[in-house]
């Protein structure tokens, strides 16, 4: 039993001397091993299982058996070193948290903009540019009269009605006599083409201006009605063979002189009902002006038969040609859109007030209708009166024919 008892103290002794001396060397240099760390989490929380420990090598002695010796002092525990990192389950609480309540979710917030640096103030707005006012429709023309019309297998053309009225008085706008100033008088051609163009020169141009329709317009009677509600004078424009045909080609419908007379009169009197309640024709289209087929004297002859027993007038397109010697009519004296430009229109239509200043009128044509020849006809107008001189319409200007007057206008 002696033995027995000095073994005990021997190692009772050598424990307490083992624990004193961790207690001075402190923690190791590495911090606490994750393991003792866990075991003491696990302490923390009861809840949580804990984690497995390292069994002591030594089984410590029975509490009874313990010998009086009186145990160290408690200390303050040492300052743990900083845990190394840990899982995402490690790192989760260990204390159960009530599920928080849901909330609606909130609206998603716009991302953030960068600050936009300061700007200049808006500028004003543009005042609209006056649109150029309308000649007031003091003089329209009336719609046709089905007493001037003759139903053909095209459509109704043009006639002379009871008691000798004729359109070319019928449909002409009404003018001032005894105009002592020299006049100017102006066709523009290839009307109805292009609705929207076609609209724009009723619109601005003079209500002097006579309109010459091309036989192809697709849609001709709104543009037609517009025009004789502003004053306007129609033609029809009639496709003659050009020069250079066919490379100027002016249509499947044009009087040729390859053709039979009686086949141009056909296609004369389709041409004449394309468009109702016109004053008369022009031999153009467009930038063509029928030189080949006016070349023959009996050909241009018979046209301009038709016209007057008809009781329409011809304008001959061509200038310098003699004025048309079996129609009531006229030929122009100048083309003011040869080419179509700004400064050579301006220039033109100077030309065409000299000619009126030196033989007391003039007749011009525009040939094909575009957006720069109704600015700049619109802009020559508007100061034409300024400069001594007065607009007329075409019907102003029509002269006797030399041959064959049958039908007195």
């Amino acid at each position: 039993m002696k033995a027995l008892g000095v073994f005990w103290l021997v190692v009772l002794a050598a424990l307490g001397a083992g624990g004193l001396a961790l207690h001075l060397a402190g923690p190791p240099e590495d911090g606490i091993p994750p393991s003792l760390t866990r075991a003491r989490e696990a302490e923390a929380a009861p809840d949580a299982p804990p984690a497995p420990a390292a069994p002591p090598e030594v089984p410590p002695p029975p509490v009874a058996e313990a010998p009086s010796t009186p145990p160290a002092a408690p200390t303050a525990p040492p300052r743990p070193a900083p845990e190394p990192p840990r899982s995402v389950a490690e790192a989760a609480p260990t204390t159960p948290a009530a599920p928080p309540a849901e909330a609606p979710p909130a609206p998603a917030s716009p991302p953030p903009v960068a600050a936009a640096p300061p700007s200049a103030p808006e500028p004003p707005p543009l005042p609209a540019p006056p649109l150029r006012a309308e000649a007031p429709a003091d003089r329209p023309i009336p719609p046709p009269d089905p007493g001037l019309q003759e139903p053909t297998r095209y459509g109704p053309i043009p006639r002379v009605g009871p008691e000798g009225r004729t359109p070319a008085r019928y449909y002409a706008r009404l003018t001032e006599r005894g105009e002592t100033r020299p006049r100017v008088a102006l066709v523009v051609g290839n009307l109805g083409l292009s609705a929207s163009l076609s609209e724009e020169a009723i619109r601005r141009l003079p209500p002097e201006t006579a309109l010459a329709f091309s036989p192809y317009a697709t849609r001709p009677a709104p543009l037609l009605e517009r025009a004789r509600t502003r004053g306007m004078e129609a033609l029809s424009a009639i496709p003659l063979e050009p020069a250079n045909y066919p490379t100027n080609d002016p249509g499947d419908r044009a009087l040729l002189t390859s053709l039979p007379v009686a086949e141009n009169a056909e296609r004369l009197l389709w041409v004449l009902s394309r468009i109702g309640g016109q004053v008369g024709a022009i031999g153009a289209l467009g930038p063509m002006r029928g030189e080949r087929f006016a070349a023959l004297p009996e050909a241009l002859g018979g046209l301009q038969d038709v016209l007057r027993d008809r009781g329409l007038i011809y304008l001959d397109p061509r200038p310098g040609a003699p004025n048309p010697a079996r129609a009531w009519g006229r030929a122009v004296d100048l083309v003011v859109d040869e080419p179509a430009t700004r400064g050579e229109i301006d220039r033109r239509l100077g030309e065409l007030e000299r000619i009126a200043r030196e033989r007391g009128s003039a007749l011009g044509l525009a040939a094909d209708v575009s957006p720069v020849l109704v600015d700049r006809v619109a802009a020559w107008a508007a100061g034409l009166e300024s400069r001594g001189l007065a607009m007329v319409p075409v019907t102003a200007l029509i002269r006797r024919p030399e041959e064959l007057p049958r039908n007195p206008q």
